[in-house]
């Protein structure tokens, strides 16, 4: 928990979204799947914003932004810090 009550977990992956979210904005390049990372990185920002997300949602938002904009190499550390925020939450269920 962080000094306001927040789950850490919580406030890292909000974090790293947000900046992602600002590299890919300032990113100068158009690519196919844009639109895909764009959606996926508002749908996990809106996650953050009810509490704690659910760990399978998670997930996949981040193998559709990984797919979407894998092949950017100057979103890549972006893209890096929001994996290892969604690390923090653990495998789902049955894993």
């Amino acid at each position: 928990m962080t000094g306001s009550g927040e789950d850490a977990r919580v406030a890292e992956l909000r974090s790293a979204v947000s900046r992602l979210r600002r590299e890919l904005a300032a990113h100068p390049a158009e690519f196919p799947d844009r639109g895909i990372a764009e959606d996926e990185l508002a749908a996990l920002a809106a996650m953050v914003v009810s509490g704690i997300p659910e760990v399978p949602r998670l997930r996949r938002s981040l193998l559709l932004i990984a797919g979407a904009i894998g092949s950017v190499s100057a979103l890549a550390r972006g893209l890096a810090e929001v994996r290892t925020a969604v690390d923090l939450f653990g495998e789902p269920p049955g894993c």
